[in-house]
């Protein structure tokens, strides 16, 4: 099998075994294909190497249903970490908690906007005025409005397009942040930075398992943790359309 190695000599403890452990637990779903796991280690990390073609309408179509099946492969609550991983959870290069939330709102805000909010404020890429904003709209989401009965799904949960390869087999994805979450965080995640043949996997992904009534109008609460987390280490623009993004919930 031709591979690819990732390597880090300052990589934090466990990071490269929680890349391994997320990768696992996403195959173990039967749901969307990742990256093989060949070797692992505190520095370095082997995966299949995946040999990249041009998107086409008949694999985004399979790659949302395929999504679908993980989402439903379930997660035992909202922030846990994949089933028999008791290290950390990374995105990107930021550690990110773990949690054991029966309700989703209350997870969301404490772990998955809020710290990266503070970071962002202490590099100046957030604004006090735009904290404010954020932090309104995350004591709405704590507050239990945007819960329902969904149970805590399969995530990714790092589902931007450059993590999404598509092969001539289909799609395989790669560098999870993997979770229990809400369906409609790993789907928001996608529409930010714009993939391919998005119209597609959403219907591929509805002919599996419908999106509740008003997913779209939603988009913005669920890309508040990916815009969060860029807002941390990626300039102030990204606090920008944070802002906008928490004022839309505020708004919807």
């Amino acid at each position: 099998m031709n591979t690819i190695t990732k390597r880090r000599a300052d990589a934090p403890p466990r990071f490269f075994e929680a890349e391994a452990a997320g990768l696992e637990w996403l195959a173990s779903a039967n749901g969307v294909r990742v990256a093989s796991v060949i070797r692992v280690e505190q520095t370095e990390i082997e995966l299949e190497r995946i040999v990249e073609v041009h998107p086409s309408t008949d694999a985004a179509l399979a790659f949302g249903a395929n999504l679908a099946r993980t989402h439903l492969a379930g997660a035992p609550a909202f922030g846990a970490p994949p089933v028999g991983w008791d290290g950390p959870l990374f995105i990107g290069s930021r550690q990110m908690a773990t949690a054991n939330d029966s309700e989703w709102g209350a997870f969301y805000a404490r772990d998955r906007v809020l710290p990266f909010l503070d970071v962002a404020v202490s590099v100046e890429n957030v604004t006090a005025a735009q904290r404010v904003v954020v932090e309104e709209a995350c004591a709405l989401i704590a507050s239990g409005h945007f819960d329902d009965d969904e149970p805590p799904a399969r995530l990714h949960g790092d589902l931007w397009t450059g993590n999404v390869l598509w092969s001539a087999s289909g799609v395989v994805l790669i560098d999870p942040a993997a979770h229990g979450g809400h369906r409609e965080t790993d789907l928001a995640m996608l529409a930010l930075f714009g993939c391919p043949n998005l119209d597609e996997i959403v219907r591929g992904y509805e002919g599996v398992a419908p999106l509740r009534a008003g997913w779209q109008q939603r988009i913005p609460l669920h890309q508040l943790h990916p815009l969060a987390v860029h807002a941390a280490g990626h300039g102030p623009h990204y606090g920008v359309a944070l802002w906008r993004a928490a004022i839309a919930v505020l708004e919807g």
